[in-house]
């Protein structure tokens, strides 16, 4: 399953301004929803939230929280695109299902029917099928080449699909997997300047001042609690979408060595 080039260039845009778009939605929602006076006692975001104000609570984290929304938001939307893309990539039939029909049309030496199937199940094992079973096809005329030549041609064919495959399979990944360690670290980040805040008040001669502590107190586990989420969802979408991925090549390969394996057993 190639990628458009028109396609592909949109792909890379669309990845290119997420994250700054991300964040323009996070610092809208931190200031005006969440910094809204409403949110706040006396109407004043200075002071404490309101009983149960959940928007004020988290507004109270901090500048950390707006960075952290930004990696969340990142997280989810590279999720959903990547969902998207490796659904279309398995076609409209199962990799294990597809292959064991293709297997069904080697064995009865019916090349056109497997093509066929490939036309009509489509995705990137189907796809990488056909080119092979091109590739059988022109090795069958081939007079020139010896059979063991063809048929590691024929395997080498498979290596540079699956190739050209992965990287569109993989993109964005890198940014979820990154997304994980980076949450983690601003989350704790937040977590520590809260807790300075908090040891500042209560160091005030005489009575510690209860605002400034319970601010800190606030700032601290909110950004632990959204550190957490954030890393927690990409940690999840990057092991989901790589293990689909590692299926998707197992599926190809095993495709990949049926075409090699028919071709010797019949020349």
């Amino acid at each position: 399953m190639k990628t458009p080039p028109g396609f592909a260039k949109i792909q890379n845009l669309f990845s290119g301004f997420v994250i700054p778009i991300a964040f323009v939605i996070a610092l809208f929602v931190y200031f005006v929803l969440m910094g809204a006076n409403s949110n706040f006692q006396g109407n004043d975001s200075d002071n404490l939230p309101l009983q149960g104000n959940f928007l004020g609570l988290i507004y109270k984290g901090g500048y950390i929280v707006p960075i952290l929304m930004t990696l969340l938001l990142t997280a989810l939307t590279f999720s959903i695109e990547r969902y998207y893309t490796i659904r279309k990539a398995y076609g409209n039939l199962a990799p294990v299902k597809f292959v064991a029909r293709l297997k069904e049309f080697l064995t009865a030496n019916d090349i056109e029917g497997a093509k066929a199937e490939c036309d009509r199940v489509q995705g990137s094992v189907a796809s990488v099928a056909k080119s092979t079973l091109d590739k059988y096809e022109q090795m069958e005329k081939d007079t020139l080449m010896t059979r063991e030549q063809k048929i590691l041609d024929i395997q080498k064919n498979v290596e540079e699909a699956i190739s050209l495959e992965l990287p569109g399979l993989e993109e964005n990944l890198p940014v979820l997997a990154t997304i994980t360690s980076l949450a983690t670290l601003m989350g704790l980040l937040g977590t520590v300047l809260g807790m300075i805040r908090s040891f500042a008040a209560m160091a005030n001669a005489g009575a510690p001042d209860s605002v400034a502590l319970a601010s800190g107190i606030s700032e601290a586990l909110v950004n632990t609690a959204f550190g957490i989420a954030s890393a927690a969802v990409a940690m999840v979408s990057y092991s989901y979408f790589t293990t689909k991925i590692d299926k998707l090549t197992y599926a190809i390969d095993e495709a990949g060595y049926s075409i090699a394996q028919t071709f010797a057993a019949k020349h």
